[in-house]
């Protein structure tokens, strides 16, 4: 390039930016993509009952998957408040020809609500709303936001399957963090590339007024396509591991997920996870928790063989010897073998450690309080026995 091009480079207009789309008269800004059903294993497969050991709230029977309405919100802010909108909300829905992603956006305030509007005939068309912290974030901002126009938020009461809570209880333990981007990766397997961060969400909408780029909203615009999508391959991957339990292939992941069906009064389905564990610390927690169950159900006699096949296997610490001897003093009246019981878990605890804690202090207290006291019971037993 010679001196005069280059003159004439530098001298040329700059090019001019993408246009504001231009408003219809009382509309928002659309778009509407299908993706195929290959990406989306399982989706036509949901099972209500497994639905219901996911989450506790009732589901419609029978459930259709293609009446669940996959929603996620982009917003002005994070942290919800009376300021914040949802400037762009993203709906899925399954079809028989593919997955169907519908985006809004209010270019502008004004059309808030007609964006609103669309959303809420999506709602009339569904029986269950599925997100992804939609519980806390997403429903409470549309609801807030419905009002403020005046809008009626009946539409916004529908079952909820919160993808979030339902993760972190079976994940955590092992992930740490449980982001839907983390979920893709470890879960998933399909990690983002070049992916817009949340954080910086906000302020392109805003750089968006001032300047009238639309362009700045198309990474927006690809996050939350992908959010979508993944609420619906993540809802299947999650009830097909609840159909599944013995394919899950992290011992954490397994135990979490007994914890969590425990905790929701599905005692033999939980009982199903503790006993597929490998053999390891989370067996012996396993182990202990069907115990402890078993002792509160009244099957006592169940629990107990379960803390002698702890003892026999060696797993466990002292807490197998300590329940056993509690239940031989109490329920078996056997004060002999209650007493050796207490005998073999202060053997287990005589020596101290660096590293012992007050709580194991506490232990070895209470259990020479028990040795002593089955000993004076044991020997009172013989005297009133003695010819």
């Amino acid at each position: 390039m010679n001196l005069r091009d280059k003159l004439r480079a530098v001298s040329a207009p700059a090019p001019r930016p993408a246009p504001r789309p231009e408003p219809a008269a009382g509309d928002c800004w659309r778009k509407e993509v299908t993706r195929p059903l290959d990406e989306f294993p399982g989706a036509f497969d949901l099972s209500r009952a497994t639905l219901m050991l996911m989450q506790q709230e009732e589901l419609p029977v029978p459930l259709d998957p293609t009446r669940i309405l996959y929603l996620d919100t982009e917003t002005t802010g994070l942290s919800g408040g009376a300021g914040t909108v949802a400037f762009q909300v993203g709906l899925g829905f399954l079809r028989e020809d593919g997955f169907h992603v519908r985006q809004l956006v209010m270019r502008d305030y004004p059309e808030e609500r007609y964006l609103l509007r669309e959303v809420q005939t999506a709602l009339e068309q569904a029986d269950v709303l599925c997100t992804f912290n939609g519980r806390t974030f997403d429903v409470p901002l549309l609801r807030s936001r419905f009002l403020m126009n005046r809008m009626d938020p009946e539409a916004l009461e529908l079952p909820h399957i919160d993808l979030l809570h339902i993760a972190r209880r079976v994940f955590k333990l092992r992930l740490k963090r449980c982001n839907l981007g983390h979920l893709e990766e470890q879960v998933l397997g399909i990690p983002r590339e070049n992916d817009l961060p949340g954080a910086e969400v906000p302020e392109r909408f805003f750089r968006y007024l001032r300047t009238g780029e639309f362009a700045l909203l198309e990474d927006v615009l690809r996050h939350n396509e992908q959010d979508i999508a993944s609420l619906c391959v993540l809802l299947s991957r999650m009830t097909w591991l609840y159909e599944h339990p013995e394919r899950i292939g992290h011992s954490e992941d397994l135990f979490a997920m007994g914890v969590a069906l425990e905790r929701a009064s599905h005692l033999e389905e939980a009982r199903r996870c503790y006993r597929l564990l490998p053999s390891g610390a989370l067996h012996a927690q396993g182990q202990l928790r069907m115990a402890a169950g078993y002792r509160r159900e009244g099957s006592r006699r169940e629990a107990a063989r379960l803390w002698e096949e702890m003892i026999a296997r060696g797993e466990g610490g002292v807490t197998p010897y300590v329940e056993l001897a509690k239940h031989l003093e109490h329920h078996e009246r056997d004060l002999p073998r209650a007493l050796e019981m207490t005998r073999q878990a202060m053997l287990r605890l005589a020596e101290p450690r660096l590293t012992d804690t007050a709580e194991t202090e506490a232990q070895r207290d209470a259990l020479r309080i028990r040795y002593e006291r089955l000993k004076r019971k044991t020997q009172a037993q013989k005297s009133r026995t003695a010819p």
